[in-house]
């Protein structure tokens, strides 16, 4: 089959196109011919070896975090899904691949697309549609009535994750620029900052929770917008003492990531906020629950562009950039 195939780390042509074997199929799992899949900034990451220490993938190996796609042949094991669904996924961590013809993904990572989307419309949902479930609902708890500040609202992540605040109740802040200020009010956005032009940490304050997606000292100047007690949930690091143990790093590795959120962490303590990295995880279920709220309505894509396989650097590079609007998409089939 044809796949988008990474031979080393930071190697200068950033990847081929070429041929590889079929995966093989385990009892669990559900072999997906694919039609579509988002490009995601994780999947340039973990190109140039920047997650090599929490996630380690023996070369060669396939990029791709998002599919959307068709079932073609099922494991022994399982029950959830037959020959000709139409699905997504976020594959597993070590199980990634989605850029190629076919993928096998466990059944558990796996839900029935949402019926009200095309193919290239539901491979742009499954990473950021669960980082935002994961990092509002189950890590924030958010609640009705509380305020949540969302960094970069016109992106992959923040697109969805402003509509899924707005549906549990919450009042939104955001950040972007003034090009795509209608967008996010189009979202549900209630107060939007142009980053440009004014410093969020003038603006806003006594917040509940701070979804964190930029960089350092942004983070430290998020912390400051909560009120005591609040949560800042950070997708973009440092990586902290409980996620190494989610994870089950050895001890080294443990050391490290206390080291590199020690800083963070005694400033969160001083502050009386508290502070957690995530690092989104495969899950079926949850996406069942995102599809319903997709085909209630609810929530919608926000799509930027798609590109033909042939043209996946490309897409990477634009990703890249940092000025998406929404998410990029591959066609495969």
């Amino acid at each position: 089959m044809k796949a988008f195939i990474i031979d080393k780390y930071k190697s200068k042509d950033g990847g081929r196109i070429g041929q590889i074997p079929a995966p093989e199929l385990r009892a669990d799992e559900v072999l997906v011919e694919v039609h579509a899949a988002g490009i995601n900034l994780l999947d340039s990451k973990i190109r140039d070896g920047e997650f090599k220490l929490i996630l380690p993938y023996k070369t060669p190996f396939v990029l791709g975090h998002d599919v959307a796609g068709v079932v073609t042949k099922v494991g022994v094991r399982v029950r959830q899904f037959k020959i000709g669904d139409e699905v997504y996924a976020r594959p597993a961590d070590h199980r990634i691949g989605t850029f190629a013809e076919f993928i096998a993904v466990n059944e558990a990572d796996v839900a029935i697309k949402p019926k009200k989307l095309s193919m290239e419309e539901a491979a742009s949902i499954p990473l950021v549609g669960l980082t935002a479930w994961q990092a509002l609902i189950e890590k924030g708890g958010l609640k009705k009535g509380q305020k949540v500040f969302i960094q970069a609202g016109s992106g992959g992540v923040g697109t969805f994750a402003i509509q899924l605040a707005k549906y549990l109740g919450a009042t939104v802040a955001t950040t972007t620029s003034a090009a795509n200020v209608e967008l996010v009010k189009s979202l549900g956005a209630d107060v939007v900052i142009d980053y440009k032009k004014d410093d969020f940490e003038k603006i806003l304050q006594g917040y509940d929770l701070v979804l964190n997606s930029q960089d350092d000292k942004t983070l430290e100047k998020s912390m400051r917008v909560l009120k005591p007690g609040g949560k800042l949930i950070s997708i973009s690091g440092p990586p902290d003492p409980d996620f190494a143990e989610e994870i089950g790093s050895r001890w080294f590795v443990k050391l490290i990531m206390r080291l590199l959120s020690s800083g963070v962490r005694k400033k969160a303590k001083r502050l009386n906020v508290s502070f957690s990295f995530l690092f989104m995880k495969a899950n079926g279920d949850q996406l069942k629950e995102i599809s319903s709220l997709i085909n209630s309505g609810v929530i919608r894509p926000v799509m930027d562009r798609v590109f033909p396989f042939e043209s996946v650097k490309e897409a990477m590079s634009y990703v890249e950039s940092g000025r998406t609007k929404g998410k990029v998409v591959i066609k495969i089939k």
